[in-house]
Protein backbone atom coordinates (compact mmCIF):
# COMPACT_ATOMS: atom_id res chain seq x y z
CA UNK A 1 0.00 0.00 0.00
CA UNK A 2 2.82 2.40 0.90
CA UNK A 3 4.62 1.66 -2.39
CA UNK A 4 1.43 2.27 -4.37
CA UNK A 5 0.91 5.59 -2.60
CA UNK A 6 4.52 6.56 -3.26
CA UNK A 7 4.17 5.75 -6.96
CA UNK A 8 1.03 7.88 -7.15
CA UNK A 9 2.70 10.82 -5.42
CA UNK A 10 5.74 10.59 -7.68
CA UNK A 11 3.56 10.34 -10.78
CA UNK A 12 1.70 13.52 -9.80
CA UNK A 13 4.99 15.31 -9.07
CA UNK A 14 6.54 14.21 -12.36
CA UNK A 15 3.51 15.36 -14.36
CA UNK A 16 3.50 18.68 -12.52
CA UNK A 17 7.20 19.04 -13.21
CA UNK A 18 6.76 18.38 -16.93
CA UNK A 19 3.82 20.76 -17.21
CA UNK A 20 5.85 23.45 -15.51
CA UNK A 21 8.59 22.95 -18.10
CA UNK A 22 6.58 22.44 -21.26
CA UNK A 23 3.27 24.10 -20.51
CA UNK A 24 -0.13 22.37 -20.65
CA UNK A 25 0.02 21.56 -24.38
CA UNK A 26 3.72 20.88 -24.73
CA UNK A 27 5.45 17.53 -24.86
CA UNK A 28 8.51 16.61 -22.84
CA UNK A 29 10.36 13.34 -22.60
CA UNK A 30 12.69 14.47 -19.82
CA UNK A 31 11.80 13.20 -16.36
CA UNK A 32 12.95 15.06 -13.23
CA UNK A 33 16.55 14.55 -12.12
CA UNK A 34 17.70 14.78 -8.51
CA UNK A 35 21.25 16.00 -8.05
CA UNK A 36 23.18 14.55 -5.11
CA UNK A 37 26.51 15.88 -3.87
CA UNK A 38 28.57 13.09 -2.32
CA UNK A 39 32.20 12.37 -1.45
CA UNK A 40 34.33 9.77 -3.22
CA UNK A 41 33.77 7.13 -0.54
CA UNK A 42 30.02 6.95 -1.04
CA UNK A 43 29.41 8.34 -4.53
CA UNK A 44 29.50 4.99 -6.34
CA UNK A 45 27.14 3.30 -3.88
CA UNK A 46 24.64 6.17 -4.09
CA UNK A 47 24.80 6.13 -7.89
CA UNK A 48 24.01 2.42 -7.94
CA UNK A 49 21.12 2.85 -5.51
CA UNK A 50 19.90 5.77 -7.63
CA UNK A 51 19.75 3.57 -10.72
CA UNK A 52 17.29 1.33 -8.93
CA UNK A 53 15.20 4.36 -7.95
CA UNK A 54 15.18 5.59 -11.56
CA UNK A 55 14.15 2.17 -12.84
CA UNK A 56 11.35 1.79 -10.31
CA UNK A 57 10.04 5.36 -10.10
CA UNK A 58 11.23 7.06 -13.28
CA UNK A 59 13.17 9.78 -11.50
CA UNK A 60 16.87 10.00 -12.42
CA UNK A 61 19.56 10.37 -9.75
CA UNK A 62 22.73 12.23 -10.73
CA UNK A 63 25.64 12.00 -8.30
CA UNK A 64 28.29 14.69 -8.38
CA UNK A 65 31.47 13.86 -6.48
CA UNK A 66 33.06 16.53 -4.25
CA UNK A 67 35.61 16.34 -1.44
CA UNK A 68 33.69 15.90 1.80
CA UNK A 69 35.30 18.99 3.30
CA UNK A 70 34.15 21.16 0.39
CA UNK A 71 30.48 20.19 0.31
CA UNK A 72 29.22 22.51 3.03
CA UNK A 73 31.00 25.67 1.83
CA UNK A 74 30.04 25.16 -1.80
CA UNK A 75 26.46 24.33 -0.82
CA UNK A 76 26.11 27.59 1.13
CA UNK A 77 26.97 29.55 -2.01
CA UNK A 78 25.24 27.44 -4.67
CA UNK A 79 21.92 26.66 -2.99
CA UNK A 80 20.55 30.22 -2.61
CA UNK A 81 21.61 30.95 -6.20
CA UNK A 82 19.49 28.05 -7.45
CA UNK A 83 22.54 26.17 -8.70
CA UNK A 84 23.01 23.69 -5.89
CA UNK A 85 22.04 20.06 -5.44
CA UNK A 86 18.75 18.65 -4.25
CA UNK A 87 20.51 16.45 -1.69
CA UNK A 88 23.86 16.61 0.06
CA UNK A 89 25.67 14.21 2.33
CA UNK A 90 27.27 15.81 5.32
CA UNK A 91 27.94 15.81 9.05
CA UNK A 92 25.30 16.50 11.66
CA UNK A 93 27.33 19.32 13.22
CA UNK A 94 26.74 21.36 10.07
CA UNK A 95 23.11 21.77 11.11
CA UNK A 96 23.54 24.81 13.31
CA UNK A 97 24.88 26.88 10.43
CA UNK A 98 22.77 25.41 7.62
CA UNK A 99 19.42 25.45 9.42
CA UNK A 100 19.87 28.92 10.88
CA UNK A 101 20.56 30.19 7.35
CA UNK A 102 17.44 28.49 5.96
CA UNK A 103 19.30 26.06 3.70
CA UNK A 104 17.75 22.74 4.75
CA UNK A 105 14.31 21.17 4.47
CA UNK A 106 12.99 19.09 7.41
CA UNK A 107 12.54 15.35 6.85
CA UNK A 108 9.67 13.22 8.16
CA UNK A 109 10.68 9.60 8.74
CA UNK A 110 7.56 8.68 10.66
CA UNK A 111 7.71 5.19 12.15
CA UNK A 112 10.87 4.47 10.13
CA UNK A 113 12.83 6.62 12.59
CA UNK A 114 12.81 3.57 14.86
CA UNK A 115 14.94 1.71 12.30
CA UNK A 116 17.85 4.04 13.09
CA UNK A 117 19.90 4.28 16.27
CA UNK A 118 18.60 6.83 18.77
CA UNK A 119 21.89 8.80 18.96
CA UNK A 120 21.97 9.15 15.16
CA UNK A 121 18.40 10.47 15.03
CA UNK A 122 19.11 12.82 17.92
CA UNK A 123 22.23 14.07 16.15
CA UNK A 124 20.22 15.18 13.10
CA UNK A 125 17.45 16.76 15.18
CA UNK A 126 17.71 20.52 15.53
CA UNK A 127 15.20 22.47 17.64
CA UNK A 128 12.79 19.54 17.53
CA UNK A 129 12.93 18.97 13.74
CA UNK A 130 14.73 16.17 11.89
CA UNK A 131 16.97 17.53 9.12
CA UNK A 132 18.90 14.48 7.99
CA UNK A 133 18.64 10.79 7.17
CA UNK A 134 21.63 9.30 9.02
CA UNK A 135 23.69 6.55 7.44
CA UNK A 136 26.81 6.29 9.64
CA UNK A 137 28.13 7.27 13.04
CA UNK A 138 31.60 7.89 14.41
CA UNK A 139 32.90 7.94 17.95
CA UNK A 140 35.94 7.13 20.01
CA UNK A 141 36.35 3.99 22.11
CA UNK A 142 38.63 2.67 24.86
CA UNK A 143 41.78 0.89 23.67
CA UNK A 144 43.92 -1.30 25.89
CA UNK A 145 46.87 -3.65 25.41
CA UNK A 146 45.66 -7.14 26.40
CA UNK A 147 49.24 -8.26 26.99
CA UNK A 148 49.40 -5.71 29.80
CA UNK A 149 45.75 -5.41 30.86
CA UNK A 150 43.85 -8.67 31.34
CA UNK A 151 40.35 -7.30 30.82
CA UNK A 152 38.69 -4.00 30.00
CA UNK A 153 38.39 -1.87 33.14
CA UNK A 154 34.84 -1.24 34.32
CA UNK A 155 35.48 2.16 35.90
CA UNK A 156 38.05 4.94 35.92
CA UNK A 157 39.01 3.87 39.41
CA UNK A 158 39.92 0.54 37.81
CA UNK A 159 41.98 2.39 35.20
CA UNK A 160 43.94 4.04 38.00
CA UNK A 161 44.43 0.78 39.92
CA UNK A 162 45.65 -1.02 36.79
CA UNK A 163 47.97 1.90 35.98
CA UNK A 164 49.46 1.82 39.48
CA UNK A 165 50.13 -1.91 39.25
CA UNK A 166 51.72 -1.69 35.80
CA UNK A 167 54.01 1.20 36.64
CA UNK A 168 55.01 -0.24 40.00
CA UNK A 169 55.88 -3.60 38.39
CA UNK A 170 57.78 -1.90 35.58
CA UNK A 171 55.57 -3.54 32.96
CA UNK A 172 54.74 -0.19 31.35
CA UNK A 173 56.06 3.33 31.64
CA UNK A 174 52.55 4.76 31.91
CA UNK A 175 49.11 3.34 32.52
CA UNK A 176 46.74 5.74 30.80
CA UNK A 177 47.53 8.10 27.91
CA UNK A 178 45.71 11.28 26.88
CA UNK A 179 46.58 14.15 24.58
CA UNK A 180 47.24 17.32 26.52
CA UNK A 181 44.48 19.92 26.35
CA UNK A 182 42.19 17.67 24.32
CA UNK A 183 38.62 17.98 25.62
CA UNK A 184 37.17 15.82 22.83
CA UNK A 185 38.98 12.70 24.09
CA UNK A 186 38.53 13.75 27.72
CA UNK A 187 34.75 13.96 27.33
CA UNK A 188 34.23 10.22 27.89
CA UNK A 189 35.88 10.55 31.31
CA UNK A 190 33.87 13.68 32.09
CA UNK A 191 30.54 12.01 31.34
CA UNK A 192 31.49 8.87 33.30
CA UNK A 193 31.52 11.07 36.40
CA UNK A 194 28.25 12.77 35.48
CA UNK A 195 29.76 15.87 33.86
CA UNK A 196 28.45 17.45 30.69
CA UNK A 197 28.95 20.39 28.33
CA UNK A 198 25.41 21.62 27.63
CA UNK A 199 22.15 20.34 29.04
CA UNK A 200 20.28 18.10 26.59
CA UNK A 201 16.48 18.00 26.36
CA UNK A 202 13.83 16.81 23.89
CA UNK A 203 14.43 19.84 21.67
CA UNK A 204 18.21 19.51 21.67
CA UNK A 205 21.03 21.19 23.57
CA UNK A 206 20.33 24.11 25.88
CA UNK A 207 23.10 26.70 25.66
CA UNK A 208 21.85 28.37 28.86
CA UNK A 209 22.81 25.23 30.81
CA UNK A 210 26.61 25.10 30.74
CA UNK A 211 28.00 22.02 32.48
CA UNK A 212 31.75 22.55 32.27
CA UNK A 213 31.78 23.39 36.00
CA UNK A 214 29.25 20.73 37.03
CA UNK A 215 30.24 18.56 39.99
CA UNK A 216 30.85 15.54 37.75
CA UNK A 217 33.03 17.48 35.33
CA UNK A 218 35.21 18.79 38.16
CA UNK A 219 35.47 15.32 39.70
CA UNK A 220 36.61 13.88 36.35
CA UNK A 221 39.25 16.58 35.96
CA UNK A 222 40.36 15.87 39.52
CA UNK A 223 40.87 12.22 38.53
CA UNK A 224 43.11 13.34 35.65
CA UNK A 225 44.96 15.78 37.92
CA UNK A 226 45.86 12.95 40.30
CA UNK A 227 46.92 10.64 37.46
CA UNK A 228 49.35 13.26 36.13
CA UNK A 229 50.62 14.22 39.59
CA UNK A 230 51.34 10.58 40.42
CA UNK A 231 53.18 9.90 37.16
CA UNK A 232 50.57 7.47 35.83
CA UNK A 233 49.61 9.71 32.88
CA UNK A 234 52.30 11.80 31.15
CA UNK A 235 51.91 15.50 30.41
CA UNK A 236 52.77 17.11 27.10
CA UNK A 237 51.53 14.43 24.71
CA UNK A 238 50.16 15.26 21.28
CA UNK A 239 48.30 12.80 19.03
CA UNK A 240 51.43 11.21 17.53
CA UNK A 241 53.37 10.87 20.77
CA UNK A 242 50.36 9.37 22.54
CA UNK A 243 50.02 6.75 19.83
CA UNK A 244 53.77 6.11 19.76
CA UNK A 245 53.73 5.25 23.48
CA UNK A 246 50.78 2.88 23.04
CA UNK A 247 52.18 1.28 19.90
CA UNK A 248 55.54 0.65 21.57
CA UNK A 249 53.90 -0.93 24.62
CA UNK A 250 55.12 1.86 26.91
CA UNK A 251 51.53 3.00 27.51
CA UNK A 252 48.74 0.54 28.28
CA UNK A 253 45.44 2.35 27.72
CA UNK A 254 44.00 5.28 25.81
CA UNK A 255 40.91 6.59 24.03
CA UNK A 256 41.05 7.04 20.27
CA UNK A 257 38.91 6.75 17.15
CA UNK A 258 38.53 4.50 14.09
CA UNK A 259 40.80 6.83 12.13
CA UNK A 260 43.71 5.42 14.19
CA UNK A 261 43.10 1.75 13.43
CA UNK A 262 45.44 1.65 10.43
CA UNK A 263 48.52 2.86 12.28
CA UNK A 264 47.78 0.73 15.35
CA UNK A 265 47.42 -2.40 13.22
CA UNK A 266 50.59 -1.59 11.27
CA UNK A 267 52.55 -1.20 14.52
CA UNK A 268 51.87 -4.82 15.43
CA UNK A 269 51.00 -3.99 19.05
CA UNK A 270 48.36 -6.13 20.71
CA UNK A 271 45.13 -4.19 21.18
CA UNK A 272 41.52 -4.63 22.20
CA UNK A 273 38.64 -2.16 21.91
CA UNK A 274 36.02 -1.68 24.62
CA UNK A 275 33.30 0.67 25.80
CA UNK A 276 34.32 3.76 27.76
CA UNK A 277 34.79 2.73 31.43
CA UNK A 278 32.16 3.81 33.91
CA UNK A 279 29.52 3.95 31.17
CA UNK A 280 31.18 7.10 29.90
CA UNK A 281 29.50 8.67 26.89
CA UNK A 282 31.76 9.78 24.06
CA UNK A 283 30.80 12.42 21.54
CA UNK A 284 29.06 11.02 18.51
CA UNK A 285 29.44 12.35 15.02
CA UNK A 286 26.79 11.34 12.49
CA UNK A 287 26.80 11.55 8.73
CA UNK A 288 23.67 11.59 6.64
CA UNK A 289 21.63 12.91 3.72
CA UNK A 290 20.08 16.38 3.84
CA UNK A 291 17.56 18.00 1.49
CA UNK A 292 18.12 21.50 0.17
CA UNK A 293 15.43 24.03 1.04
CA UNK A 294 16.07 25.53 -2.42
CA UNK A 295 15.41 22.30 -4.30
CA UNK A 296 12.63 22.58 -6.87
CA UNK A 297 11.90 18.91 -6.19
CA UNK A 298 12.24 18.82 -2.42
CA UNK A 299 9.32 16.41 -2.02
CA UNK A 300 10.79 14.01 -4.58
CA UNK A 301 14.13 14.27 -2.80
CA UNK A 302 12.49 13.44 0.53
CA UNK A 303 10.73 10.44 -1.03
CA UNK A 304 14.06 9.17 -2.37
CA UNK A 305 15.48 9.33 1.15
CA UNK A 306 12.55 8.03 3.18
CA UNK A 307 11.20 5.37 0.81
CA UNK A 308 14.32 4.18 -0.97
CA UNK A 309 17.44 4.95 1.06
CA UNK A 310 15.88 4.18 4.45
CA UNK A 311 15.96 0.43 3.75
CA UNK A 312 18.23 -2.35 4.91
CA UNK A 313 19.52 -3.05 1.37
CA UNK A 314 20.45 0.57 0.69
CA UNK A 315 21.97 1.09 4.13
CA UNK A 316 23.99 -2.11 3.76
CA UNK A 317 25.40 -0.91 0.44
CA UNK A 318 26.35 2.45 1.95
CA UNK A 319 27.92 0.78 4.99
CA UNK A 320 30.00 -1.50 2.77
CA UNK A 321 31.36 1.54 0.92
CA UNK A 322 32.90 2.95 4.10
CA UNK A 323 34.34 1.82 7.43
CA UNK A 324 32.11 3.46 10.02
CA UNK A 325 29.34 1.83 12.09
CA UNK A 326 25.97 2.02 10.36
CA UNK A 327 23.25 4.25 11.79
CA UNK A 328 20.69 1.64 10.68
CA UNK A 329 19.95 -0.75 13.54
CA UNK A 330 19.66 -4.03 11.62
CA UNK A 331 22.84 -3.31 9.63
CA UNK A 332 24.72 -2.32 12.78
CA UNK A 333 23.67 -5.53 14.53
CA UNK A 334 24.86 -7.60 11.59
CA UNK A 335 28.42 -6.19 11.40
CA UNK A 336 30.97 -9.01 11.58
CA UNK A 337 34.10 -6.84 11.67
CA UNK A 338 35.07 -6.99 15.35
CA UNK A 339 36.71 -3.56 15.42
CA UNK A 340 33.84 -1.78 13.68
CA UNK A 341 31.36 -3.60 15.90
CA UNK A 342 33.35 -2.57 18.99
CA UNK A 343 33.16 1.09 17.98
CA UNK A 344 29.43 0.66 17.43
CA UNK A 345 29.08 -0.75 20.95
CA UNK A 346 31.14 2.08 22.43
CA UNK A 347 28.89 4.58 20.69
CA UNK A 348 25.57 3.00 21.68
CA UNK A 349 25.16 5.54 24.50
CA UNK A 350 27.06 8.35 22.78
CA UNK A 351 25.99 11.98 22.93
CA UNK A 352 25.80 13.82 19.60
CA UNK A 353 28.38 16.54 19.23
CA UNK A 354 26.37 19.73 19.87
CA UNK A 355 25.49 21.33 16.54
CA UNK A 356 24.33 24.58 18.11
CA UNK A 357 26.30 27.75 17.22
CA UNK A 358 27.22 28.28 20.90
CA UNK A 359 29.50 25.23 20.78
CA UNK A 360 32.15 27.40 19.15
CA UNK A 361 32.44 29.28 22.45
CA UNK A 362 33.35 26.12 24.35
CA UNK A 363 36.41 24.49 22.83
CA UNK A 364 39.16 26.99 23.68
CA UNK A 365 38.24 27.60 27.31
CA UNK A 366 37.52 23.91 27.91
CA UNK A 367 40.78 22.77 26.32
CA UNK A 368 42.84 25.41 28.10
CA UNK A 369 41.45 24.23 31.44
CA UNK A 370 42.49 20.64 30.74
CA UNK A 371 45.95 21.87 29.69
CA UNK A 372 46.41 23.84 32.92
CA UNK A 373 45.66 20.70 34.93
CA UNK A 374 48.04 18.64 32.82
CA UNK A 375 50.73 21.24 33.55
CA UNK A 376 49.82 21.18 37.25
CA UNK A 377 49.29 24.94 37.31
CA UNK A 378 45.80 25.01 38.88
CA UNK A 379 43.46 22.65 40.71
CA UNK A 380 40.59 21.01 38.85
CA UNK A 381 37.79 23.03 40.44
CA UNK A 382 39.47 26.34 39.68
CA UNK A 383 40.28 25.32 36.10
CA UNK A 384 36.74 24.31 35.18
CA UNK A 385 35.06 27.08 37.18
CA UNK A 386 37.06 29.68 35.26
CA UNK A 387 36.46 27.90 31.95
CA UNK A 388 32.70 27.82 32.51
CA UNK A 389 32.68 31.54 33.30
CA UNK A 390 34.53 32.21 30.05
CA UNK A 391 32.05 30.09 28.09
CA UNK A 392 29.03 31.83 29.59
CA UNK A 393 30.56 35.25 28.93
CA UNK A 394 31.36 34.34 25.32
CA UNK A 395 27.82 33.07 24.72
CA UNK A 396 26.32 36.19 26.26
CA UNK A 397 28.50 38.30 24.00
CA UNK A 398 27.24 36.46 20.90
CA UNK A 399 23.59 36.96 21.68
Amino acid sequence: MKKRTTLLVIAVLVVANLLAIAGPIGAQDDAPTLLVWADDTRAAAIQEIGEGFAEEYGVAIEVQELPFGDIRDQFKVAAPAGEGPDIIIGAHDWLGELVVNGLLEPIDLGDAAGDFTDPAITAFTYEGELYGLPYATENVAFFYNPELVEAAPESWEDVRAISEALVEAGDAEYGYLLQEGDPYHFFGIQTAYGGYVFGLGDDGYDASDVGIDSDGAIEALGWLDAMVEDGLTPAGLDYDSMHALFESGDGAMMITGPWALGRIQESGVAYAIADIPGEGQPFLGAQGFMVSAFSEDALLASIFLTDFLATEDAMTAIFESGDRPSAYVSVLEGIDDEDVAAFGSAGANALPMPAIPEMSAVWTAWGDAVTLVFQQQVEADEAFTNAAEQVRAAIAGEE
